[in-house]
């Protein structure tokens, strides 16, 4: 325990109090059915959302919300929790409980659905504040970049099909297969004028990112 705990406190970067928290936010559902990090990245998701919301008014007072919710969008996405997860090195931390997914590389959106449970262990043993801290200097960097904004496929589709045929682009569900621990779904999408357009993602969200990406690419914008 004691290992673990100095390991974890190496990673992050602060003393913890409350290592039961954190034991939780780094076990995938597949080690543990009752006691896993799903309820915590549920936290975590909405104290990301208000810190770096915030900011984005702190640091952009006279932007439009329009644009604001497009940073944000682009600062708290599964991508970019992936990202930050892989510089704490969570993926070394994480206690999965199927062997074969042990031996491979671990899969993205555990990465990041553990980065974001860990971001509500951290505001459930040291409080908002900390929380507060924690996020913006992990987070500082792609904050402050005033440059890029991210506006992802499904953004990017529906902005062109209101403004040419004023509806929005239409998704069908396909599929759902694989096991549970690596699902792989199948969407497709169209827009006025079109025929669907197939994509494939771990989850359906990225399915969706997928096929209006594939999508774009044949349009003449």
């Amino acid at each position: 325990m004691k290992k673990n705990i100095t390991k974890i406190e190496q990673y992050l970067g602060f003393k913890i109090n409350k290592i039961d928290l954190y034991t939780k936010a780094l076990t995938h559902k597949s080690y543990d059915k009752n006691n896993n990090y799903e309820k915590l990245e549920f936290l975590g998701d909405r104290v990301l959302g208000l810190v770096i919301s915030k900011k984005l008014l702190e640091i952009f007072p006279d932007e439009k919300e329009g644009i604001l919710d497009k940073k944000l969008a682009s600062l708290v996405n599964k991508n970019k929790c992936y990202e930050i997860g892989k510089q704490l090195k969570l993926d070394k931390l994480l206690k999965i409980g199927n062997l074969r997914l042990k031996k491979q590389i671990v899969e993205k959106k555990i990465v990041s659905d553990s980065c974001e449970a860990i971001l509500g262990a951290i505001y459930l043993d040291r409080g908002f504040d900390f929380a507060e801290k924690f996020i913006l200097r992990n987070w500082e960097t792609h904050i402050n970049d005033k440059n890029t904004i991210i506006i992802d496929a499904k953004t990017k589709l529906q902005e062109y099909s209101l403004k040419k045929f004023k509806v929005l682009p239409i998704y069908k569900f396909i599929s759902d297969t694989g096991p549970k621990h690596k699902p792989n779904f199948k969407v497709a999408v169209k827009i006025k004028d079109t025929s669907f357009v197939e994509a494939e993602g771990s989850s359906k969200k990225l399915a969706q990112q997928a096929a209006a990406t594939k999508l774009l690419g044949t349009l003449d914008n």
